[in-house]
This record gives structure tokens, sequence and C-alpha cells, in this order.
């Protein structure tokens, strides 16, 4: 079996993995997070480095939810390990978006380790938000924390979605090399945050809410309506780009 087979295989096995074991944790996790959308509410993520890619997977998305806003790092994770800038990230994106009591945070980090991501989850949590992390708990759990209150990201968190990632984030073995490639946390991160974004639709149609989905620009029409939902939220939505 040749690498692509490899890791082909190691996908599939992965996704069913972190479909059922994720499984209640989304239901919860969409369930509080469109009652929150369904008063005028908005969700919002944060990743440091490779996450931030992640981060921006649901936000201004075609077929996606329009009430998303992303914490963005300037430094695209390079001042990660700085103590003390992810909080300030966040009360830059409070002044300029606002962060409101009872929302929702999604703080997506790997290794759950870097101060950055830690502090925005304990920052956010202060302000009265909900904090859900997606990461690797085998990683996390096999990692010292670098934020100096000792604590990683899955322990300060409300609710844990865990990514099934392998320490080191490879999963294929490079035959006769101690070297590993096949990185999984992108691809299991973003069927977790779209099983998610699937849920909360799930759960706006149950109360009967209405479900501000963004279409594609490329559609008839599509633009006149993406303005007008999207002006629903002047000025609370951050863009990805």
């Amino acid at each position: 079996m040749n690498l692509g087979d490899r890791f082909f295989q190691c996908i599939q096995q992965l996704s069913q993995q972190v479909r059922e074991t994720n499984r209640q944790a989304i239901k919860e996790l969409g369930e509080s997070i469109a009652i929150n959308l369904s008063s005028g509410g908005v969700l919002h993520t944060f990743g440091s480095g490779h996450s931030g890619i992640l981060a921006q997977e649901l936000v201004h998305r075609a077929g996606g939810l329009v009430p998303i806003s992303a914490i963005v790092d300037p430094t695209a994770g390079w001042a990660e390990t700085l103590p003390g800038y992810g909080s300030r990230l966040v009360d830059r994106h409070q002044t300029s978006f606002g962060l409101v009591e009872g929302e929702t945070i999604i703080v997506i980090s790997n290794s759950g380790r870097n101060p950055s991501p830690i502090e925005v989850a304990v920052r956010c949590s202060e302000l009265g938000l909900n904090v859900a992390a997606l990461t690797s708990l085998e990683m996390s759990r096999n990692s010292d924390s670098l934020h100096p209150g000792g604590k990683r990201l899955f322990e300060v968190a409300d609710y844990v979605l865990d990514n099934f990632g392998v320490s080191g984030d490879a999963a294929i073995t490079i035959p006769g090399s101690d070297e590993k490639i096949g990185p999984t946390s992108t691809f299991s991160g973003a069927l977790i945050l779209n099983l998610l974004s699937m849920e909360i639709v799930e759960a706006l149609l149950r109360t009967g809410g209405s479900v501000p989905i963004l279409r594609s620009a490329n559609l008839p029409g599509a633009r006149e309506h993406n303005v007008e939902i999207s002006n629903r939220y002047r000025h609370r939505l951050s863009r990805p780009f």
C-alpha cells in the first residue's frame, strides 16, 4: 500500500471516530449556539498559526451561516507564545465587533498548550461567553502548558471537541525513516466544524427560527440576498481576508 492509500485509509477511519466520539458534544454545543443565534447573537472563532485556517473555515462561507466572526491574529501565529498577546487580541475584537455575554467562541489549537489560544479562551470566559475548544486531546494531554497559569486549552473550556490527532499531527511513517507525514488536524477540524454547523441549522429548524445562510455569489440573486441578510449583523462581523 503506497503512502497515498495509507493516508486515505487513515482519514476514513479518523472521520468515523471523530463523528461518533464528538456526536454528543456537537449536539449540545449546536443547540446552545442556535438558541443564541435565534436571538440575534454571533458565533466567534479563533485559531493561531495553522489553526487560523480552521478559524476562517466557517466565516463568510458560501452555504454557511452568516453570523460568524473570527478573532484575527495579524502575526499569523508568530506571537502565539507571547504571554498577554491573546488577551489583547480579544480586547481589540471586543472594541471593533463586540463580544456579548451568552455568545460562544470556538478556540482552535491542536496542541492546546500555547498562551494565545488559552488566553483567548480565558478572556472570553471572563466576558461571559461560552468557550468551546477544538483540539487534539492526545497531543494536549501529553504536552506541558506554556501558559503562566499552567492549564491547557481543554482545561479552560466549557465544551471540548477532539480532532483525534496524534502528537506531532502527522499520521503516516515514511518507510525506512523515523519521519512522519500526513497531518490530519485540518481535515478532521473542518469536518467537526461543518458537522457543528449542520447541528446548529437542525436546532434552528426545530425551533422554527430563521436560518441565515450565505449564498454563493455565483448564483442568481445571491448578492442581493447576502447584502440583505448581512445587514442584520452590521458592524459585528470580521471579514476573513
